[in-house]
């Protein structure tokens, strides 16, 4: 069975620039799933189990911290590694994510071979 990833960003374009380079760093994923924001992540993950989750910070309706918080009380998805990618360059909100049980992030812009760099070893 292939692997699936959940890219979790309210911008369409940026969840098609994400796919892209997934696929341009090497990372093949069988399925790769979309959600536009922590809510619809969530409702998702009541489906789908995906290897791997990236998620933006900065949402609409639920952000990518309080999804963090969300995942991390559910016994069924807790353990769904996730890499935040965002334009935050402050450490505090980095950190916090990675208090909530974040295994990194990426900043955007980004290039393939960060990607590659970060994921690489969590898939």
């Amino acid at each position: 069975m292939g692997k699936k990833v959940l890219i979790i960003d309210d911008s369409n374009t940026m969840r098609k620039i994400i796919s892209r380079s997934l696929r341009q760093a090497g990372l093949e994923f069988e399925t790769i799933l979309e959600a536009g924001d922590g809510q619809i992540a969530l409702d998702m993950l009541n489906q789908e189990k995906p290897d791997i989750i990236l998620s933006d910070i900065n949402m609409p309706n639920m952000n990518g911290i309080e999804f963090l918080k969300q995942k991390a009380a559910n016994d069924a998805i807790k353990d769904i590694p996730v890499v935040m990618i965002t334009t935050e360059s402050g450490n505090d909100i980095i950190n916090e994510a990675v208090s909530l049980g974040a295994k990194g992030s990426i900043k955007k812009p980004f290039t393939p071979d960060q990607v590659q760099s970060i994921l690489g070893g969590l898939i």
